[in-house]
């Protein structure tokens, strides 16, 4: 079922790759730099359903670590950030996570096409001057995970088109005790 949700990630994984290939020098991105983790997130169900469909393979201990962490209540920060800087779910991460830093190609306040990526990043030349085959379609991306989102949600029964607080899809992982 979840199967379509991978194939887009994979894709995104190889487009981020192919970036990091060609313009290296204008990436800051590495394990530990944690500028674009320092909000709260929601994700859709097909990347809640992904999410603990990893963590389902992790031992006890992880899980349990994982849930109790996101039960921290600091808006500021990612509910996957660990302490050092690195996120707890990397190889579960939602697909904003996987895009992030890239420059990507969105729509402003009167609707026309811009190019930004993460303010670390980039910054000599701006993202524009990227490659044209290394800047994200935002609205693309974003067509593509609603259509892979609604044919889950379609499998599921869940209700379409629902954001989940990703705090909350960590937290229970493991039940809190009583």
């Amino acid at each position: 079922m979840l199967a379509r949700y991978h194939e887009l990630t994979d894709r995104i994984d190889a487009f981020f790759a192919r970036v990091a290939a060609r313009h290296a020098a204008d990436l800051r991105c590495a394990a530990g730099c944690d500028a674009c983790c320092r909000t709260r997130l929601t994700v859709t169900g097909v990347e809640a359903a992904a999410i603990r469909a990893w963590a389902a393979a992790r031992s006890d201990a992880e899980r349990a670590a994982i849930a109790t962490a996101a039960r921290t209540d600091d808006p500021t920060r990612c509910a996957a950030l660990d302490d050092g800087g690195r996120c707890r779910i990397y190889d579960a991460r939602p697909l904003v996570c996987r895009s992030h830093g890239v420059p990507v190609r969105m729509r402003d306040a009167r609707s026309l096409p811009v190019v930004h990526s993460c303010e670390l990043n980039f910054r000599a030349r701006g993202p524009a001057a990227a490659d044209p085959d290394c800047i994200l379609d935002q609205e693309l991306v974003s067509t593509m995970l609603g259509l892979v989102d609604r044919e889950h949600t379609s499998a599921t029964g869940a209700a379409d088109g629902v954001r989940h607080d990703l705090a909350e899809v960590l937290a229970a992982l493991v039940p809190e005790a009583r």
